[in-house]
């Protein structure tokens, strides 16, 4: 087994917003004097664990990110013939496990989100049940929460509960910021919607107009995996090398969703390289220091990414045992990397 697996991906987006900031505008870094597009590793993360592709290949080993793991016990208790309010009584017993119980007495909400593994959730709604029986209940950390579960996506981007943190559960994969490879423009899109039931005798105005701002390019992402840390998270190490195939997938084919309807942003990876090894990791974002320039930036930046690599390894000796590369137009496949993936 490998240490650590990297991933290196280069996928091309045309006019988008696909993270937005504060303003509504696409989301943008400065490195190297210039000003980039840039996608964070939040919205990443969770375009590809909400996909459908992730979810049919890890079905019934995802976990649920949520204030309202109390409506989930409440709404059980209730389908079973329990009346409200004792219900919400029994559901706010429960969930302190999982966070602060909103003020509200009628409230059976969290105020904090909360990672919870099927398996937790299965023994939260267990717990209800006996309650409903009349059985005498403690719901604690031991009796319901779990250092180690089949959630891959748990274990792969770990989690933190502020009042238990023996159950947190520390990352398995790191992933950066996604940046354009070259420098960008950020561009405004003055748009109008015109009201169908405005008649040729009123004004020729349209019925609305707005402003969105949008950009194109190349991105550049990096990923690693600590692969004995995810096994170390699994209960089931089998699993780990199903996930990380998932997640590869996944970050090969699935971007945040913001503003499709608008832009039809959807792409894929034009270039992939995986790298396996025990040697300490290194992030190849340096190759773009230097904006790419040029009409051929694709070519430009795979040359400048394998140029790095290579000066990397002359500086500093083998930075991996092993590598595999996926080109669109060119050599490999996303199974070749799917492959080299589970094998790590």
């Amino acid at each position: 087994m490998s240490r650590f697996l990297q991933l290196h991906l280069l996928t091309f987006y045309p006019p988008a917003n696909l993270n937005r900031d504060d303003t509504g505008r696409p989301k943008t870094a400065m490195i190297g004097g210039a000003l980039r597009l840039r996608l964070s590793s939040q919205s990443l993360k969770r375009a590809w664990r909400t996909s459908d592709d992730f979810k049919a290949a890890l079905d019934g080993h995802r976990g649920e990110r949520t204030q309202r793991m109390g409506e989930v016990i409440r709404d059980h208790l209730i389908a079973g013939g329990m009346e409200s309010a004792k219900a919400i009584r029994i559901a706010r017993e429960i969930i302190p496990v999982f966070g602060k119980p909103k003020a509200e007495a009628d409230s059976v909400r969290t105020e904090q989100l909360a990672f919870i593994s099927a398996e937790e959730r299965a023994a939260a709604l267990a717990m209800a049940d006996s309650a409903a029986a009349g059985q005498k209940i403690e719901a604690t950390a031991a009796t319901l929460l779990r250092q180690k579960d089949t959630a891959a996506d748990i274990a792969m981007f770990g989690r933190m509960l502020a009042d238990n943190p023996d159950y947190n559960r520390e990352a398995a994969v790191q992933v950066a910021h996604a940046i354009t490879t070259h420098k960008v423009a950020v561009e405004d899109d003055y748009y109008v919607a015109v009201d169908d039931l405005k008649t040729a005798a009123e004004d020729a105005g349209a019925g609305f107009l707005g402003e969105a701002g949008f950009a194109a390019g190349l991105f550049y992402l990096y990923m690693c995996v600590d692969v004995a840390l995810l096994k170390r998270n699994l209960s089931d190490e089998g699993l780990a090398g199903t996930a990380l195939a998932a997640l590869v997938r996944a970050a090969a084919t699935v971007a945040p969703t913001g503003k499709q309807a608008s832009f039809a942003s959807r792409a894929r990876a034009h270039f992939i390289m995986a790298e396996a090894g025990d040697e300490t990791p290194r992030t190849l974002a340096g190759a773009f220091l230097k904006p790419v320039g040029g009409s051929t930036p694709l070519e430009s930046s795979v040359a400048e990414l394998l140029n790095l690599r290579d000066g990397m390894d002359r500086a500093y000796g083998p930075c991996a045992a092993k590598r595999v590369e996926m080109q669109v137009g060119g050599s490999g496949t996303l199974e070749d990397v799917l492959g080299f993936c589970r094998a790590a």
